[in-house]
């Protein structure tokens, strides 16, 4: 049994955690612009009353939770907050630290394991904030913010512990996978 299109779509939405543009998504479902406009109208009228809203501009999408659900929301945020970082979420900072900036393809590979979770985790400690990566437009960077500094005692990332000798390490592994890529 095939999935409605409305489906996909919210899928797609979850899945991605942003806004993607219509052009875009009409390519990932494979269907054309009047095809989503379909699928959008079936899922606005799934969504009533479910906690979730489909935030839509001239050119893209993003699924959001519905604005009656803020205070419970902000009861997760909070309590989400009110924990120690964990092993991952470190194990995040630090990398994005030493390398400057990292996509999450690069983190997870570092890594070896999906690193949504401890990104989102800095993300909402305001410790890594995301940047547009210059080399793909579609792409982002996380970076380390001042806070992220500012918490870890130091005012400069060179004066992070062992950065002079990790830092370059991170880089030249960096240089060997972009080599290997496209030797592929």
């Amino acid at each position: 049994m095939a999935l409605p299109l409305s489906s996909k779509l919210t899928a797609v939405l979850f899945a991605a955690g942003e806004a993607l543009s219509k052009k875009r998504l009409a390519t990932l479902l494979s269907v054309s612009l009047d095809g989503l406009t379909d699928a959008v109208n079936a899922l606005r009228i799934t969504l009533t009353d479910s906690g979730l809203s489909l935030i839509e501009t001239e050119d893209a999408l993003e699924l959001r939770t519905s604005p009656e659900c803020a205070d419970v929301v902000q009861s997760l945020r909070e309590s989400e907050l009110s924990r120690d970082l964990g092993k991952a979420s470190l194990e995040t900072l630090a990398l994005i630290l030493y390398k400057g900036n990292a996509t999450r393809g690069e983190i997870d590979w570092v890594r070896g394991v999906n690193s949504s979770t401890a990104v989102r985790a800095l993300l909402m400690r305001g410790l890594i904030e995301r940047i547009e990566d210059p080399s793909d437009k579609r792409r982002a960077k996380y970076r380390p913010t001042v806070d992220a500094l500012a918490h870890l005692g130091a005012t400069t990332l060179a004066e992070l512990p062992r950065y002079a000798e990790l830092s370059p390490i991170l880089s030249a592994h960096e240089a060997t996978q972009a080599l290997a890529s496209t030797d592929v």
